[in-house]
């Protein structure tokens, strides 16, 4: 297979001749797979009990074929021996978390991440004795400081939602293995064409599926790609906990990711001019987004990254209401609480996370901060959007 993301994204995990002589992977639509006869089984079995990992599928839960191509293409576009679809980015975290983690056990996790996650590590592992502890992604010893004996995993996003954080992965990683501790990225923002964090070391990449791989706003569906070794517990635990992908998602996810790399490129490429735009603007308070070198993280992503995203976060000179106006008088985004699809979408975080202003502030998420997922529109468009807008509430 060749060594360009494009071919991969395109042909990889794909058998060149496919059933009926079709040219998309079809959609095996079934809940059960049935044997010819006992022999059959016996035969099934004994190579599952010998580690076959050819193995016919079986059952719905544990095994499509349609699922699996979606697979093996993840798996190659992220360099990693194998991916695990999942029926959402929050099932793929937490079956994981689940699987790798037992009573008495710690997590490290960096404080910027999604707040369901933390949600779960905090409230949901606490229930079985699994302590989290929160550090600052941009204090290297507070990250190592955080590291007991019992420490099992050290997770982290990147880049971080909303404030676009930047982990320092090479850092992380050292840490880890110093102390044989499994590192785990959520690697949604930046997806394998700006960032492959196995081959920083990682152990295993998560993405939310649903966003920048699948990429058109209509599926739900997460992945964890790794070594076999590492996703043999998570994939029993996927088969125990029924957090299964479907047939038709995997199908869509497969339609997707056959255009990740021209979405990708040009969504870095909206994301830069757009926040370049911002950060020339009286009305912006602070732009948050890697690729400019006011972002505090701007060296290490630049190291690290081949792309920033096109997501780009920022504050306006103003409050809660403010802010509100300037959303309501865009034309082109949608309003809402995803990205990573080919329609722009922005959202004001402060009004989706809790009308409770004290929560807000608990949580660093200002009145005044606008995220905004950029898709595959024409930049000046976009631009001459948000100019119109701003001018609006000046």
């Amino acid at each position: 297979m060749s060594d360009h993301t494009s071919t991969r994204a395109v042909h990889a995990g794909e058998e060149k001749r496919k059933p009926y002589g079709a040219l998309t992977t079809p959609i095996i639509q079934t809940s059960t797979y049935s044997f010819a006869n006992t022999a059959e089984i016996l035969d099934f079995m004994r190579r599952k009990a010998a580690g076959d990992r050819i193995v016919r599928d079986e059952y719905g839960r544990y095994s499509n074929p349609t699922q699996s191509v979606a697979e093996r293409k993840l798996a190659a576009l992220e360099g990693g021996e194998q991916a695990l679809l999942f029926a959402s980015g929050m099932c793929a975290i937490t079956t994981t978390f689940l699987a790798l983690l037992s009573g008495g056990d710690h997590l490290v996790m960096v404080s910027d991440s999604y707040h369901r996650t933390k949600e779960f590590a905090l409230t949901f592992l606490n229930r079985w004795q699994i302590e989290t502890t929160l550090v600052q992604i941009d204090e290297p010893t507070a990250l190592v400081e955080a590291i007991r004996p019992n420490t099992r995993l050290i997770f982290c996003e990147t880049p971080t939602n909303p404030y676009l954080r930047v982990m320092d992965l090479s850092l992380m990683v050292r840490a880890a293995k110093e102390c044989g501790v499994t590192t785990v990225v959520d690697s949604t923002f930046a997806t394998p064409i700006n960032l492959r964090p196995l081959e920083c070391g990682v152990d295993l990449v998560i993405h939310s599926a649903t966003k920048y791989l699948a990429g058109h706003n209509d599926l739900l569906a997460g992945v964890v790609v790794g070594p076999y070794e590492l996703l043999a517990p998570i994939e029993k635990a996927r088969g125990i906990l029924g957090g299964v992908s479907n047939p038709n998602e995997a199908y869509m996810l497969l339609r997707g990711l056959k255009t990740l790399d021209l979405r990708v490129h040009r969504q870095n490429e909206n994301g830069l001019r757009v926040a370049q735009f911002l950060e020339q603007q009286p009305a912006v308070h602070r732009v948050h987004y890697p690729g400019l070198p006011s972002h505090p993280d701007y060296e290490t992503a630049r190291r690290q990254m081949t792309g920033f995203g096109g997501v780009v976060s920022f504050e306006i000179e103003g409050d809660l209401d403010k802010t509100s106006r300037l959303i309501d008088r865009l034309r082109l985004p949608y309003i809402g609480p995803t990205l990573g699809g080919v329609e722009s979408v922005i959202e004001q975080p402060a009004m989706l996370f809790s009308l409770d202003p004290a929560e807000r502030q608990a949580a660093g998420i200002k009145d005044n901060l606008v995220r905004y997922a950029l898709g595959i529109e024409d930049a000046d468009d976009l631009i001459a959007d948000l100019n119109q807008a701003l001018a609006g509430i000046a």
